[in-house]
């Protein structure tokens, strides 16, 4: 027998295939935003798909794969946009998501598995009058352990801050990779958070609730793009109580089908989610700049007119949105520079012409905001691609480059070591998503 035929005679019992097509499908994730990780990333293929029903199950399934030396790649709901759940070196891909009960539900926190998704989570804090800090756009489908893993920041950040400078994680439990597993908590989420699923198997994770309150989804729109981003600056410090803050230009109204009435590509606009308190406030606010009243509606009333909720036209549904209709355009991922001006949004505006479209979203990191751009490019050349990366790096800002495969070369990993060394503990074979980093290549 073969290695892979030895492992799932050693798991008999639980649900494995190698079959090609769920191979094939359960290899890929969002990776094909991106023309430069497609081509590369095409051939590569799990030997067999996992997925397992329980704790024990995922435990007898990690010893066989730690006893026959396959490499395991984890996998939740297939929404990474960098390859994070592509195995590069074949073996396991480990299926997360039936390992998706809300385990409990307290006064300020809650304990989920991770193969959840997150949707479920918040539906779970609302039924107790509580809310997530937090959540992607992609809610529907990501999961617990893959936006812990994978994400950076989300719906909500602009008002409790980037995952990791948020103190939404508590706990997590985690189980390493050997023939005798170990289940451990640790308190320390930076040893996994953004780690691709390289650094140990998130089982649990214990995040922090706050009390729900009613938000508003909002459009405001502008003459300008400078205008808009001018309303932004103002609006987080304004003290409002606002959950979301997405610009886009008015050139991304073709991609906004369900709000074309209401941003019809003649102004740019300010995408929001206000409690529902502050809406008079915030929509005064944007006079000062121009700024006029599209809608405020809260989301039952928004599924009812068939309007698309504000959340799924944030981060990178706004990217996804754009590829729906015209696949041509990829995306970057820019941090502003602090300050971010009215005035170089509208210089970089004008650089670029239609081979940029502008996207923002507001975020809080240590007190502060962090704009993240998410512009769409018209892609003609890797090469022009740098170009553009290079010329947003002329005017200060940091790029995130969205077009790799390895966890160092996207952003900052593991400035001091110890997620590699936290890795070596858990992982002491190397066996997690092989070839993800650089330090161990």
């Amino acid at each position: 027998m073969s290695v892979v035929e030895e492992f799932c005679h050693d798991i008999s019992g639980i649900d494995a295939t190698t079959a090609l097509r769920v191979r094939q499908m359960k290899s890929k994730d969002f990776h094909w935003y991106s023309p430069i990780l497609t081509p590369v990333l095409a051939d590569c293929l799990a030997d067999v798909v996992v997925t397992p029903r329980d704790t024990g199950e995922l435990k007898a399934v990690v010893s066989a794969a730690a006893r026959h030396g396959l490499p395991v790649t984890l996998r939740g709901g297939g929404t990474g946009n960098y390859g994070q759940a592509v195995p590069l070196k074949g073996g396991i891909v480990l299926d997360m998501t039936r390992l998706n009960k809300v385990v409990e539900v307290a006064p300020g926190s809650i304990r989920a598995e991770a193969g959840i998704p997150i949707r479920a989570v918040l539906d779970a804090a609302l039924a107790t009058g509580q809310q997530l800090m937090m959540y992607p756009s992609t809610m529907q489908t990501a999961t617990i352990g893959g936006y812990l893993c994978g994400g950076f920041a989300g719906i909500g950040s602009v008002r409790h801050g980037v995952i990791r400078d948020s103190g939404m994680i508590k706990s997590l439990k985690v189980m390493t990779v050997e023939e005798e597993p170990k289940v451990m908590e640790i308190d320390d989420p930076s040893l996994i958070l953004h780690s691709w699923g390289t650094c140990g198997i998130v089982l649990e994770a214990e995040l922090r609730l706050v009390p729900s309150q009613t938000w508003i989804d909002c459009i405001a729109t502008f003459p300008t793009y400078g205008d808009t981003i001018a309303f932004g600056n103002a609006a987080f410090d304004s003290g409002l109580d606002i959950f979301l803050l997405s610009a886009v230009e008015k050139r991304f109204s073709r991609f906004y089908r369900s709000t074309q009435q209401l941003f019809d590509g003649t102004r740019d606009a300010m995408f929001s989610m206000v409690d529902e308190n502050d809406v008079d406030k915030y929509f005064e606010l944007a006079t000062r700049f121009n700024g006029i009243k599209a809608i405020a509606v809260n989301q039952a009333k928004s599924q009812g007119a068939e309007i698309r909720p504000i959340h799924k036209t944030a981060f990178n549904h706004t990217t996804l949105m754009a590829l729906q209709v015209d696949k041509s355009w990829t995306y970057l991922q820019v941090v502003m520079p602090n300050p971010f001006t009215p005035e170089m949004a509208d210089e970089q505006l004008k650089r670029f012409g239609d081979e940029v479209l502008m996207h923002h979203e507001y975020t809080r990191e240590h007190g502060k905001a962090r704009i993240g751009g998410l512009p769409l490019i018209r892609y003609s050349s890797e090469t022009r691609l740098t170009e553009i990366m290079k010329s947003f790096e002329a005017d200060g800002c940091m790029i995130n480059n969205p077009h790799i495969f390895k966890l160092e070369d996207g952003g900052r990993f593991d400035p001091d070591g110890r997620k590699l060394k936290f890795r070596q503990k858990v992982d002491p074979k190397g066996l997690l998503n092989p070839g993800k980093l650089r330090s161990l290549s």
